[in-house]
């Protein structure tokens, strides 16, 4: 996280079920409209204090996700010996 954002509390950064059953695009969707509602200025305070937790728990979901899928890709090489093998993408 950016040293000018606090680190929300941990009660935040509980991902909710229905959240947790969201696959990356439809978590992703779901915030963009968060977004949309706190830009807009047309939600209570009330509201805006709700939706923006959610909106920080997709976003936690969401950078999850692509932790995830980044751990996963791996990039073919060419070793030594000519053959093909496969190495994590940080490597």
């Amino acid at each position: 996280m950016p040293d000018n954002i606090a680190e929300p509390p941990s009660h935040v950064l509980a991902i909710p079920d229905d959240i947790a059953a969201m696959n990356f695009e439809d978590a992703l969707a779901a915030l963009e409209d968060i977004v949309r509602k706190l830009e807009g200025g047309q939600v209570s305070l009330e509201d805006s204090i709700d939706i923006y937790t959610r909106g920080t728990q997709l976003r936690a979901h969401c950078d999850g996700k692509l932790k995830d899928a980044t751990s996963r890709i791996e990039k073919i090489t060419k070793r030594q010996d000519g053959s093909l093998g496969t190495v994590g993408l940080d490597a």
